[in-house]
């Protein structure tokens, strides 16, 4: 058990769903709160939150979404469409044996998360974002060649085989580089997290599953995906680190019109990995945006 998780009691847990089968940890009694992780982690990035939010009085819901590690893996890259994996949170929450949560993403977590609360609204009583843009927002971010050009790792994804052997050379070395030297605080990520990391990693059909994710996202129509916007009624607060070196900082706005109840709270000395490189300050900030 990693330090930051000691003292603190983590069920492991099976959703069996329509179309997958969900791994997740479960921690805590209360309201519930659902932890979407996003690329290239997994459940385990909420290790330092977990921990506040069950003290909070929460009952905390963290799950693998499908492709990454214990979760089911499907091979079809269509199988990874946006509209799928919000399904599986929709369910998953069903699952849990309540109606509604409060839904939590970070990066491909926050994809979903907006997905979710468009498609499912029933199901979303709040939303809380951590560096992941609204869909409107990242479509006009597209339009700036600066943007862009911080996004150009979403082409090689699509790349078949190469970007496979890519990330899967010298024990995930490009995967581990990501999460040693991008982030603000050095140490983040420690020797211990990596093992784990690199255990999630080499699950079979892991690397695969996760780049589908880039891969489902590049077949989709953009004029289809923003004409399906719908307006998100539940407060929204976005929590941004601003030295983010994928996403520039004007991503964190979102569409005030589709999204009418949301604040914004900018942490400027964290980068895209927010959740390990400013624990404290996220973690506070998470709390807030719950209550």
């Amino acid at each position: 058990m990693p330090a930051a998780l000691e003292g603190t009691k983590l069920d492991r847990r099976w959703a069996p769903l329509r179309e997958v089968r969900l791994h997740y940890v479960e921690a805590g009694e209360g309201p519930l709160v659902v932890l979407l992780h996003g690329f290239p982690e997994f459940w385990y990035c909420w290790r330092h939150q977990i921990p506040a939010l069950v003290g909070a009085g929460f009952r905390v819901v963290a799950p693998d979404m499908r492709g990454y590690n214990l979760s089911d893996k499907p091979g079809a890259v269509r199988a990874y469409r946006t509209e799928a994996l919000a399904a599986d949170i929709d369910e998953l929450i069903r699952h849990c044996g309540v109606e509604s949560a409060a839904v939590v993403g970070h990066d491909w977590g926050a994809v979903v998360a907006w997905e979710l609360a468009m498609r499912h609204p029933e199901v979303v009583e709040r939303l809380t974002i951590f560096n992941g843009p609204h869909p409107r927002t990242f479509a006009h971010g597209l339009r700036r060649p600066s943007q862009v050009a911080r996004l150009w790792y979403m082409g090689f994804f699509q790349v078949p085989l190469v970007a496979q052997a890519a990330l899967r050379a010298r024990h995930h070395a490009a995967l581990r580089l990501a999460l040693e030297r991008d982030p603000v605080r050095p140490g983040a990520y420690t020797p211990e997290d990596l093992e784990r990391y690199e255990e999630a990693w080499s699950q079979p059909g892991a690397i695969d599953g996760m780049l589908n994710y880039y891969r489902a996202a590049a077949r989709r129509n953009p004029r289809s995906v923003l004409g399906g916007l719908r307006r998100i009624e539940v407060p929204v607060t976005v929590i941004w680190g601003e030295r983010d070196t994928a996403l520039e900082p004007t991503m964190a706005e979102p569409d005030r019109q589709l999204v009418p109840h949301a604040r914004v709270e900018r942490i400027p000395d964290a980068s895209h990995w927010v959740l390990s490189d400013r624990p404290e300050r996220a973690t506070e900030l998470l709390l807030g945006s719950l209550t």
